[in-house]
């Protein structure tokens, strides 16, 4: 059966998954967004409902002033005897932890700490009750490599000194490891190579989980570096399972560069999203994934459960309901009273403080991943503050360095809709327009692998466009240090109140 890829898309790096029956459950990282690691659901690898997600508190995810791209790190999930079991690192607090819950829609225990460094923890639940815990991390001599100890998965107890297994395969940064238990030997799945153009997968085997690990006579069991396609990149940091069926599967890490042809430049600003391919086992034990390697925007394999249905990327929120669609993220940890819905109004008033978009902190901010090159989205705003200084609108929005916005404002008693850029230390107002009010003025950005284009309507029907930007300003590989997520399309406010209603993201072609 044919499949497209990638299955997530926009911004969905460093994916983990198990199987439960025939029931599918898939997390990833989310660095400074919250709530954290996002769980998904599926039955048939293709048709993924978000469920809710991991880390929903406070309390569970400290990110207060997160550098970006700090806060939470590749996560892991495992299904054992009735639980469910999330380890991942918090780059920004105090380390690795666990949660676990009996049904991941109904929320997730408080963290319990692990008290082994590094980051990308996994584990284990061994046929005799062992439960081993990997993470990467340095040994003595400054080498990065993978270490084992045994852990109680409720209360985080190490039970066992931390032990160096391996010093992966000769790539760089040896990091992701998954430990597994198959055909009566130990698998140790790493990425290598770095997440950038040089990423790859492989693997090592050994009788016991503390080695001696001999490595796949055809490592790397994936890899893009060398791919002369150029359609996808940086494949890498994956988890492999065996569906209800018998067949086997791995999900991992890859991006799609912007660039057209014959434009080869290499630069993306999606993200990191996740990709679905099947995998073959040969007889002497090893496996081959996809294409010899490779994996493509379009494959088959026998998939499990119901036939997929058609991927539905599109989002809209009327604002007619109570509760925030799950889609919705924040920056860091919200100020909740800032974002209030009025669905007998059908409309949300968001309440700007003094922190701007610019800042490493927490503006009142709310978004949603972009999902493809090409979209459209709109919002109808209006000022509730008459003051001179607020700003509300809606934001193509990488980090706090780099973001595009359109926006409605105030100056000197006059209104305004403005469009701003923030590259790198640079911010500046590109464009302003004079406009006779403030109140339900219609917002709308639309992308394409290029360009950011902004544009306003005063009667809902007629757009003026009002300047554009270059994707190439919110792309990963142009960050001032190094980052890991992608774009967002969000509303805002800054110095006052600003109501929001329509607000809708639709999805204009996939590539």
């Amino acid at each position: 059966m044919k499949f497209k890829n990638p299955i997530l898309s926009g911004y969905h790096p460093d994916p983990s998954i198990c199987r439960v029956g025939e029931d599918y459950y898939l997390v990833n990282s989310t660095f400074e967004f919250f709530p954290g690691v996002p769980v998904y659901h599926s039955r048939n690898l293709i048709n993924w409902e978000l469920e809710g997600y991991c880390l929903t508190s406070d309390e569970q995810l400290p990110l207060e002033k997160c550098r970006p791209s700090g806060g939470i790190f590749a996560p892991t999930i495992r299904y054992h005897e009735g639980t469910f079991f999330m380890i991942t690192t918090n780059v920004s607090s105090k380390g690795n932890f666990i949660v676990h819950t009996k049904d991941p829609a109904r929320g997730w225990s408080d963290p319990v700490w692990v008290d082994q460094g590094g980051i990308d923890p996994s584990l284990l639940f061994d046929d005799d009750g062992t439960v081993y815990f990997t993470s990467t991390g340095m040994d003595e001599e400054g080498k990065q490599g993978i270490f084992l100890c045994e852990v109680d998965p409720f209360s985080g107890e190490r039970k066992t000194e931390s032990v160096l297994i391996s010093h992966g395969c000769g790539g760089r940064y040896p990091e992701g490891p998954h430990l597994y238990k198959w055909f009566g030997k130990y698998y140790l799945m790493l990425a290598e190579g770095g997440t950038e153009y040089g990423h790859m997968e492989t693997l090592q085997r050994a009788e016991s989980p503390y080695g001696p690990y001999e490595a796949c006579p055809h490592n790397p069991i994936l890899s893009h570096k060398e791919d002369t396609r150029e359609k996808i990149y940086s494949t890498g940091h994956a988890d492999m399972l065996e569906d209800h069926n018998g067949n086997w599967w791995m999900v991992c890490l890859a991006v799609r560069p912007c660039g057209e042809a014959p434009n080869r430049v290499l630069l993306h600003n999606l993200g990191r999203e996740t990709f679905l391919t099947p995998v073959v086992w040969k007889e002497d034990g090893w496996p081959v994934v996809g294409e010899h390697g490779l994996i493509a925007p379009e494959m088959e394999g026998p998939l499990p459960g119901e036939i997929p249905e058609p991927v539905k990327l599109d989002f809209f929120d009327d604002f007619g309901e109570k509760e925030f669609p799950l889609r919705y993220n924040f920056l860091r940890n919200p100020h909740r009273q800032h974002y209030v819905r009025l669905p007998q109004e059908n409309r949300m008033v968001l309440q700007g403080s003094s922190v701007t978009l610019s800042e490493c902190d927490s503006p009142t901010w709310i978004g949603i991943r972009q999902k493809e090159f090409a979209t459209e989205t709109s919002a109808i705003v209006t000022l509730n503050s008459r003051e001179n200084g607020t700003k509300a609108g809606i934001t193509a929005y990488y980090n706090d360095s780099y973001h595009y916005e359109i926006y409605l404002t105030r100056e000197a008693n006059v209104c305004k809709v403005c469009l701003a850029k923030q590259i790198h230390d640079m911010w500046a107002v590109t464009a302003c327009v004079e406009i006779e009010s403030t109140e339900h003025v219609v917002l709308k950005i639309t992308s394409d692998p290029t360009y950011y284009r902004f544009s306003y309507s005063l009667n809902g029907t007629e757009f003026t466009e009002l300047g554009s930007g270059l994707t190439v300003g919110l792309c990963t590989e142009g960050t001032r240090s190094m980052t890991f997520t992608g774009t967002y399309l969000a509303m805002f406010a800054e110095h006052g109140a600003a109501s929001f209603e329509q607000f809708h993201m639709k999805v204009l072609s996939r590539r």
